[in-house]
């Protein structure tokens, strides 16, 4: 029990060898599980240090980080306390990040851009939609989609990604979160113990996966993707990837990595889960095709509209073997939602008419633009640094001076107004190996007026994080 000079008490269990980490877990614990409620004045930091036995720098650091993160809120002259969103997550696992009462501009990966939504083509989508919508629209929907998105899916996928599909073979969901839970139960109900991960990717993804009962096997990455060659001692019966575009190192997995993989899951009749989640987004040369073309009956295709289009249109699809698709909606049944029918007709129409398309080439132009003039302001302002990985998507590696301090750039960038993520975030508990300090740099979500100035920003704490 601490007692502070505020009169807050609070219990908190810290790790004597890692007191700050442990610190900060325990801070968010007491937000989430309701301890430290919306608007609670936390002690200053000098008083918490006292009488938790810690240096002020490590509690100052700690509320920095929790700031960045949206746990916390702060100005000068009226302390600390805990923020109105402090704990929530929307939907897609990125929470909303402020400090000093103001959201940060956000240069995290994966984060796409939201402000150029083609709102006049998605109302002429809706008003298409349920123009030609049968009274049975309005019923309940079959348990894999509606007919109609299922089949401009089937006929997309074929013709941009490769995919070998029919329509029979689309399942819709409400997220590429909530396909994932439905194909990790379907496994796990079949006896699937544990599944593979690479070492870096969305913590989110993770839990979803072991929220399910199932245990994670991380694996390394390296310049040629996922190292899947270690599929072969390991007893797991599935493995998540992200070939195309590894998130977040930026690697595609190499052709002769495709090869084994598709090798072992005939050998071992293991599943490949392909997460696709920004395909379309390749900017130096030919797209990267997927890789369930080549073996369609041992891999599951996993794809989104969050990137393509926006995470507010809350569709995703999934292209499950012959052999397991009974199973996963066997498990949509159990889970008891789907994604609403009329959601459903109008992104069918948006993809026959083509404005799907037409809204990736715009959003990819875009971002190859952004990722040129990222690449000019590091070559001309940070000596040291380097970003690597394909050029595709909307993020990359910044690769940092060999002993940056990751933590003490976020921190500084979060002081300046900027939200950015270190390479190590982004890794599993139980990854082994050495890592070099790096920056996943999302060029995607500031809106235009903004980016310069999250470049500048980026540079300023690089530069000076002691700031």
């Amino acid at each position: 029990m601490v007692g502070v000079s505020t009169g807050l008490d609070l219990h908190l269990d810290l790790s004597p060898t890692r007191p700050g980490r442990s610190l900060a877990a325990a801070l968010r614990e007491a937000v989430v599980d309701g301890r430290l409620a919306a608007r609670t004045r936390l002690p200053a930091a000098r008083t918490l240090a006292a009488d938790l036995g810690l240096s002020r720098n490590t509690v100052a650091g700690v509320y920095a980080d929790l700031m960045a993160e949206g746990w916390l809120e702060s100005r000068v002259g009226a302390g600390t306390w805990v923020s109105d969103q402090g704990g929530t997550q929307p939907r897609g696992g990125q929470r909303r990040v402020r400090t000093a009462n103001r959201e940060l501009i956000d240069l995290r990966g994966g984060l796409p851009d939201a402000t150029g939504f083609p709102r006049r083509e998605w109302v002429a989508a809706v008003r298409a939609a349920l123009a030609g919508a049968a009274a049975a629209d309005f019923g309940y929907p079959d348990p894999a989609g509606t007919a109609r998105l299922r089949e401009a899916l089937a006929g997309y996928l074929s013709r941009t990604r490769g995919v070998v599909t029919t329509a029979a073979e689309v399942v819709v969901g409400q997220g590429f979160g909530e396909l994932l839970v439905l194909l990790c139960r379907a496994l796990q109900a079949r006896g699937a113990t544990r599944v593979a991960v690479e070492e870096y990717g969305h913590a989110t993804h993770r839990r979803l996966i072991a929220s399910t009962g199932l245990e994670l096997v991380p694996i390394p990455v390296d310049e040629d993707g996922a190292d899947v060659t270690v599929l072969d001692d390991l007893p797991v019966a599935a493995v998540l990837l992200t070939p195309a575009h590894q998130f977040p190192v930026g690697v595609p997995l190499s052709a002769a990595r495709r090869r084994r993989l598709v090798s072992w899951a005939e050998r071992t009749d293991a599943v490949v889960l392909e997460d696709d989640y920004d395909g379309e987004f390749r900017y130096d040369r030919r797209v990267v095709g997927s890789v369930q073309a080549l073996a369609p009956d041992r891999v599951v295709y996993l794809g989104t509209a969050s990137k393509g289009l926006a995470p507010a249109v809350g569709l995703a699809w999934a292209v499950p073997p012959g052999h397991l698709l009974a199973d996963v909606l066997d498990q949509r049944e159990l889970s008891g939602g789907q994604p609403a029918t009329l959601q459903q007709l109008a992104m069918a129409a948006f993809v026959d008419s083509h404005q799907y398309d037409r809204n990736v080439r715009r959003l990819r132009a875009s971002y190859r633009a952004r990722r040129t003039r990222l690449e000019q302001v590091v070559a001309d302002h940070l000596p040291g640094c380097e970003v690597t990985g394909l050029a595709a998507g909307m993020q990359c590696l910044l690769r940092l001076p060999p002993g940056a301090d990751e933590a003490a750039i976020e921190r500084a960038a979060a002081k300046r107004g900027l939200a950015i993520e270190a390479l190590s975030a982004h890794r599993a508990p139980g990854a082994t190996g050495d890592t070099e300090p790096a920056l996943v740099v999302g060029y995607g979500a500031p809106s235009h007026g903004q980016y310069e100035r999250a470049l500048r920003i980026m540079v300023d704490s690089i530069n000076d994080p002691g700031f």
